[in-house]
């Protein structure tokens, strides 16, 4: 049975002031949490379900865990419908990214908001071998819970941090170039593509911020095919993001 205090505490962790305040994040559902069990990341608890732990228990170990049902996961959970488990997890310390020690392509995220489109594109970084995410201070929060959901276990293996891209990008070795996805660069499939380097990927209403745009060493497109004369303003964030990591590791 799961406890007043213990509801209280999980379901404020829904809410970034007080995940900064106890240093700690929510994952659920099997994927996410055994990723995170066996990424090395400190879990706090798990509450689940007598037939999840039964199934899990080698990978559990000598974690504390509290058996719980269904009803009373639902009383806890950011989920319409609650998995079997949730995990409360300690946030890893956080870094100062250094692009002098880059050696593989990093990808850059300027003001994204929507938390869907933040866990997707980890789960990209992820999928093409990207382990370096670095974020403009108002991006959205990489432990808010629609993120680590959406991430689906990859946020255990990519490296997110926050910073001035500026600053970062004004300080940058002059090697590592940087590409920036707007609506009226060079076609993404004719660039020629280095192995390692920097990918910007602007706010889903506004692109790149104005700040950022100076600095980009190459703007580039993902060229449409509209039948007719019509086609969509614009790619959502996480998808151009997906073709562009395609593209470069391709």
């Amino acid at each position: 049975m799961i406890s007043k205090a213990s509801i209280k505490f999980i379901t404020s962790l829904q809410q970034r002031k007080y995940r900064r305040k106890h240093g700690m994040f929510v994952a659920e559902g099997t994927t996410n949490v055994l990723d995170f069990l066996h990424s090395g990341i400190e879990t706090e608890e798990l509450f689940a379900t007598e037939a999840w732990i039964e199934k899990h228990r080698k990978e559990t170990g000598k974690i504390p865990v509290t058996r719980v049902s269904l009803k009373e996961l639902g009383r806890i959970s950011s989920l319409k419908t609650p998995s079997e488990v949730l995990a409360v997890l300690k946030q890893p310390p956080e870094i100062t990214p250094d692009l002098s020690q880059v050696k593989d392509l990093v990808l850059m995220l300027d003001d994204l908001h929507d938390p869907g489109n933040m866990g997707t594109i980890i789960r990209t970084a992820d999928w093409f071998g990207i382990r370096t995410i670095i974020c403009s201070g108002d991006t959205v929060d990489v432990y808010n819970p629609k993120v680590v959901q959406a991430s689906m276990g990859s946020l255990a293996r990519v490296q997110v941090s926050y910073a001035d891209l500026g600053e970062l990008i004004k300080n940058k070795p002059d090697y590592l170039e940087v590409f920036g996805a707007v609506l009226d660069g060079k076609n993404i499939a004719d660039l020629p593509k280095p192995k390692l380097g920097v990918i910007v990927i602007g706010s889903e209403a506004h692109g790149i911020s104005d700040k950022l745009l100076p600095l980009i060493d190459h703007k580039i497109t993902i060229p449409g095919m509209p039948a007719g004369n019509t086609a969509a303003e614009s790619l959502n964030a996480s998808i151009a993001a997906a073709i562009i990591c395609y593209e470069f590791r391709r």
